[in-house]
């Protein structure tokens, strides 16, 4: 089982922050050697990620990446603006700058924030579809610059086609492959130009984002309930990128509400720390939460966000911190029952490892249920075209349709989701802790967790590739097991692992992309002891599976 550090819930100590000098140092200083597959770009579920100290996460990585983004973009025909954005990680702006002086000498039309500042991953969703509604040429694109809500040492790069979601494996492996083949070729054959003269280029434009964003919440929210039902709102940007976002909502709308900081520390060392000791920015964990959960009940509802505000944490009260899957099968319940101007036939999307409260829910709410592959991308084309009402992921990241059915983002927006939790507060006398137990009392209670055991690379490469067949079990949790999946039921695309469902319970396992680990997920509608043994027999499985297909 999972091992708490002594340090978690606490503040940092100062000797465990990190050296900003000596990592942007580390940016430009240390060069990748693309024959180590640990320095290569790789591309996971949400960009390329990688740390400076590490050699994979440096300037020859996003130089080759920049250059391989704008030849992505010739091969495509695409020639709009490309929108960008950064958050608030110490090399994000180190990167900022090394991608504009690709983008520029490749003369990219480039959109940048007007003041400087930082700008959150749905913001620039958002700002692609926006600019590309009603158009047939000339469609724009984005980057985010972040490594979403990993610790404060690391740096990610996330390409965002015309579609304004995440781009689907096909695109990230042409960029991948491509960049790869500049950092072998020493960065022969990408273009740049100094930054100040990059910064200075024709093509390159300060642009408001926050404006249009801010002014556009009203299409997908109710915030004018909100305002009437004066609801005390606390909210935390975890010194992330929405902080500049929440005082233009607060006085746009006149809503009752209280930013608890405005802190903004490349460090990070207001944080407490995770569940292991580290700094992590991850605003669906009850450690890295502790300040706003202290400060929770001072207000009828509190969230924050992630660092590119693409996730969302809601304090519900005295409640504390709703988990994840509690709060979006909340948000189901509501938003069906409260958006008449969406299709009849909207049906609800889920990634294979969300609790099954949320199929339960839309059984009942008399709706379709989708389950995909663990990735925001399979949510895209649903949003698009209003066939998803509502999209979400185990791990804090959702989406919803505007008021009159139509696409707000195909990325994940902690911010609506945050501000949500006011609305259903607003709209029904009680906040969204209060409507996950009527839920419970509706539907039962989960028990649900996430743990990681060791996996070599080998043992990750065959639970990828596994067929129901070799699974071979009959029970799980004293009950006959009803599926054996390693295809989503939803879409029929590969989990890259397994899912295995009884009555009352399940699990799923899945190799880490950046770790010698692969996950379970588990989750039992009976007790926390049947979870316990749903969790032990999935790894006593697993682990036979592994002996079995041992090398002799």
């Amino acid at each position: 089982m999972v091992t708490i550090s002594p340090l978690a819930g606490k503040p940092v100590p100062p000797s465990r922050l990190i050296d900003v000098a000596k990592l942007v140092a580390a940016y430009y200083d240390r060069k990748p050697d693309p024959a180590i597959p640990a320095q290569r770009v790789a591309f996971g579920t949400s960009g390329h990620r990688g740390s400076p100290f590490h050699t994979s996460f440096n300037e020859a990585h996003i130089l080759a990446v920049s250059q391989a983004v704008c030849d992505y973009r010739a091969s495509a025909g695409i020639d709009g603006p490309l929108f960008i954005g950064i958050d608030t990680h110490a090399v994000s702006r180190p990167a900022l700058e090394s991608a504009l002086e690709v983008f520029a000498a490749n003369g990219v039309e480039t959109f940048i924030d007007a003041q400087g500042g930082y700008t959150p991953t749905p913001v620039i969703s958002h700002a692609i579809l926006t600019y590309n509604h009603g158009r047939a040429g000339g469609l724009a694109d984005g980057v985010v610059v972040t490594p979403s809500h990993n610790p404060p040492e690391d740096g990610g790069y996330k390409y965002n086609p015309p579609h304004g979601g995440p781009a689907d494996t096909d695109i990230t492996r042409i960029i991948e492959r491509t960049a790869n083949d500049y950092l072998a070729a020493g960065l022969a054959g990408v273009r740049r130009i100094p930054y100040e003269q990059a910064r200075r280029a024709a093509c390159v434009h300060r642009h408001d984002y926050i404006t249009p964003y801010v002014a556009d919440l009203g299409a997908v929210l109710d915030m004018e309930s909100i305002r009437a039902a004066d609801v005390a709102i606390g909210i935390d940007p975890l010194g992330g990128a929405a902080v500049a976002y929440w005082q233009p909502i607060i006085e746009r709308y006149r809503l009752n509400a209280t930013v608890v900081s405005t802190v903004v520390d490349p460090t990070f060392a207001f944080m407490t720390a995770d569940w292991d000791g580290q700094i992590r920015m991850d605003c669906s964990s009850p450690y890295a939460m502790a300040r706003l959960i202290e400060l929770g009940s001072r207000f009828d509802v509190a969230f924050a966000n992630d660092t590119d505000a693409d996730r969302h944490g809601i304090v519900a009260g005295t409640d504390g911190l709703m988990n994840p899957n509690h709060y979006l099968a909340t948000a189901i319940d509501y938003l069906f029952a409260n958006r008449p101007g969406w299709s009849p036939q909207a049906a609800v999307g889920k990634t294979v490892v969300s609790s099954s409260l949320i199929d339960r829910v839309t059984a009942r709410l008399g709706r379709r249920l989708v389950e995909v592959p663990v990735g925001f991308k399979w949510f895209v084309d649903g949003l698009i075209d209003g066939g998803f009402g509502f999209a979400g992921e185990e791990s804090a990241g959702a989406s919803f349709l505007r008021h009159d059915g139509t696409v707000w983002t195909t990325d994940k927006d902690g911010i609506i989701l945050g501000l949500l939790a006011a609305e259903i507060t607003a709209r029904t006398g009680h906040h969204p802790g209060a409507a996950y137990r009527r839920l419970t009392a509706e539907f039962g209670t989960p028990h649900y967790a996430r743990i990681d055991a060791p996996a070599t690379a080998r043992q990750k490469a065959l639970l990828k590739s596994l067929t129901p067949e070799q699974v071979g079990l009959h029970e799980l949790g004293g009950e006959p097991i009803r599926a054996t999946l390693t295809r989503a039921p939803g879409n029929d695309a590969e989990i890259g692992g397994l899912k295995v469902v009884a009555e009352n319970g399940w699990f799923a396992a899945r190799p880490s992309g950046t770790e010698e680990v692969y996950k379970i997920y588990a989750e039992s509608f009976v007790s926390e002891d049947h979870l316990h043994r749903i969790q032990g027999e999935a790894t006593t499985a697993i682990s036979t599976l592994f002996a079995s297909q041992a090398a002799p």
